[in-house]
């Protein structure tokens, strides 16, 4: 039995800037964290040598790796040309669709689990650039490949994106304090729908077609230095101004990237103490992110009661295997 464990993100600023529509003409830059919430995949060998069992939501048992329904996962088999004999199970500390790339971290969990049931060694870069190339060119999902690198690598990290596909993943190295406080001062509160962000992505990367959005995501980026010389600086404050202005800019990219309740919920946020935020994910719903000093915290939290807060930290590892047991070795 192998079982990996591979992290959910957080997306500050940049967001957008990572869909091909985009970098492929002007490099795009996406400032973002991994956390402790996580995907676990886990395989062993079925009883039946002539059947594949895929368990996630649903439970498939099937002949062959074409009839499998879930498409990411169809598809990670057929990499490895897995036939039979195989139960791959997943599990998540938070929902699908809510804005924390949850997909990708499914994809680059089962390739990582695959390539070591395998036998196989694989480099982080390696996991993240076959995730992206099973969702975006095998799968032609409209997204970008931000999530796919943030669950690979973990940490906190400026992603890179370039005109000729290269994507490069920079560290932000924080001290101590920095960091400590940053983590104390974000909170999270989950807005209780699921959703469905392709449509949302479609018209993102349709909109590409129009200056006057590129344009905006130029500016997105553009603030992701911004917010990396605030954090350097410990000038946290201007990092949750950074968080509202990034915010206030993604709503101009598609249509359905927030709704009226979102928007009450945001504004009753920074009207009870939060510096800035943004919520996470294309939009539509799932996680709405705050900076808020700590003298200002709990009146936050009692503002928002209505909706329920997820506490969380950094995760600095990415995915990486957390069990490996003797029957696999034997084998």
């Amino acid at each position: 039995m192998i079982i990996t464990k591979t992290p959910f993100r957080i997306s500050f600023v940049g967001g957008g800037s990572d869909l091909k529509r985009f970098y492929q003409n002007s490099p795009g830059a996406v400032l973002s964290t991994s956390i402790d919430k996580y995907m676990y995949i886990t395989s062993h060998r079925f009883f039946d040598e002539n059947k594949i069992r895929i368990k996630y939501s649903k439970t498939e048992t099937v002949d062959s790796v074409n009839q499998i329904q879930h498409p990411i996962a169809r598809e990670v088999l057929k990499k490895f040309n897995m036939n039979g004999a195989i139960e791959i199970s997943s599990g998540a500390d938070i929902p699908s669709g809510t804005g924390m790339g949850s997909s990708s971290s499914f994809t680059v969990g089962m390739l990582h689990n695959l390539h070591t049931f395998s036998g196989r060694n694989v480099t982080k870069e390696q996991l993240a650039s076959e995730a992206c190339e099973i969702e975006i060119d095998t799968l032609k999902e409209p997204i970008g490949k931000q999530d796919q690198y943030a669950a690979s690598f973990g940490g906190l990290n400026i992603i890179k994106f370039y005109p000729n596909g290269k994507v490069e993943v920079e560290p932000i190295n924080l001290a101590e304090e920095t960091n400590t406080r940053l983590q104390n001062n974000l909170i999270l509160f989950y807005l209780g729908n699921q959703r469905e962000a392709s449509s949302i992505l479609s018209e993102q990367n349709e909109n590409m077609k129009e200056d006057e959005k590129v344009e905006i995501l130029k500016k997105m980026v553009e603030l992701v230095w911004d917010a990396k010389d605030a954090l350097c600086n410990n000038n946290l404050t201007e990092f949750g101004k950074i968080l509202h202005r990034n915010w206030q800019l993604k709503q101009k990219l598609a249509s359905k990237i927030t709704t009226p309740f979102i928007n009450e919920m945001y504004e009753k946020g920074i009207q009870n103490g939060a510096v800035g935020g943004k919520l996470l994910g294309a939009g539509g719903g799932g996680f709405l992110l705050f900076y808020c000093e700590k003298e200002n915290r709990e009146k936050l939290r009692l503002a928002l009661h209505q909706l329920k807060e997820m506490k969380f930290k950094f995760d600095y590892e990415g995915s990486r295997i957390i069990y490996m047991g003797d029957e696999h070795e034997q084998n």
